[in-house]
């Protein structure tokens, strides 16, 4: 009689603990399937995102350039990181974005040589390539070489704008056109 009624007793603490391992496991999925879904996420609209390589290469800007693939787990794992990079430095350096997986990309692949992805490729103004990064990275070696462009970059800005406030100067002279001096 005693084990007909531990019966419930079991099945109700059961039932309990079932709900409790449920509960955890949705909980755990919200939390850490948001990193999951966000970086997923983050890889597809890189494509959308993306500059047109083309005029990357023609608009006299740095160009941060990426191969990736959306089933790549390690670009899924950087792509947060990437994307902060974008955030902050996109009003100086074209960040284009090229899925290894698209066909349309086929003549990019073979030009720089990719052979694992991520790779990420920087260029200066020019278009030339200073640096490349394959496979996993930390945000800070990408980052100093994105610093170290930029400075660059301002360097030369401050230049061109310095030769440009002479001419302007000389442009407020009592020197008429018509002078000749």
């Amino acid at each position: 009689m005693q084990s007909e009624g531990r019966e419930p007793l079991l099945n109700k603490n059961l039932k309990a603990i079932i709900v409790l391992i449920i509960a955890f496991i949705i909980f755990c999925m919200i939390l850490f399937g948001k990193l999951v879904f966000q970086s997923t996420y983050l890889l597809k609209s890189f494509g959308e995102i993306s500059l047109a390589p083309e005029i990357a290469f023609q608009n006299n800007k740095p160009t941060f350039l990426e191969f990736y693939a959306e089933w790549c787990e390690v670009c899924k794992e950087m792509a947060p990181k990437v994307s902060a990079l974008k955030e902050e430095y996109e009003k100086d350096i074209n960040f284009v974005f090229l899925n290894v997986d698209n066909q349309k990309w086929d003549n990019y692949i073979r030009k720089f040589k990719v052979n694992g992805i991520p790779q990420i490729n920087l260029f200066d103004r020019k278009g030339d390539l200073l640096s490349t990064f394959i496979g996993k990275q930390e945000e800070f070696k990408i980052r100093e070489s994105i610093d170290k462009i930029e400075k660059e970059t301002k360097s030369q800005e401050d230049i061109l704008n310095g030769e440009f406030s002479l001419i302007k100067e000389n442009k407020n002279n009592e020197i008429s056109p018509l002078s000749h001096g």
